[in-house]
């Protein structure tokens, strides 16, 4: 079994709490069944928030959702002009015998337009033909389409 390290991240349409607490157990469950994991699996998880979300921690998502012994951080996202508002991202550190290759990043609602340079990305956008599901780009590089989302204002973190 080896450490693999998986990308997430969501969109919120409004920081409202109960918004977010949705919002964010949605991509801890996506990012657990994308990668065939359980609790157990979870070493630790990282969250991050841009500076416009305040109404609640994204860690306390993933304790409702009874992750009570995963350490679990959350920080606040750089602010960088341009960037996308209303943004939860997260780094899950994972125990698995998914090649790196094999792990699925998973970006939803206007998350989606984040990262399409990463080869195996789950992206589910608020508007269904904004993103392609699968694999989208070649790893290390910037394909077209995401250089086209951020010369549009995406960006790539």
């Amino acid at each position: 079994m080896a450490v693999r390290a998986v990308r997430g991240a969501t969109q919120l349409e409004v920081d409202e709490r109960e918004h977010l607490l949705e919002r964010v157990a949605e991509l801890v469950r996506e990012v657990l069944r994308r990668n065939a994991l359980t609790n157990d699996d979870l070493i630790s998880i990282i969250f991050t928030a841009t500076a416009d979300v305040r109404s609640e921690f994204p860690a306390y998502a993933a304790r409702l959702m009874g992750m009570t012994d995963v350490p679990l951080l959350c920080a606040r996202e750089l602010e960088i002009e341009g960037s996308m508002p209303r943004v939860v991202r997260l780094l899950a550190h994972v125990e698995t015998d998914l090649t790196r290759d094999q792990i699925t990043h998973v970006y939803l609602h206007g998350a989606a337009a984040l990262r399409r340079d990463l080869t195996h990305v789950y992206a589910a956008p608020d508007e269904p033909d904004a993103a392609p599901e699968g694999r989208t780009g070649v790893a290390g590089t910037e394909s077209g389409e995401a250089a086209g989302a951020r010369a549009a204002g995406g960006e790539r973190a």
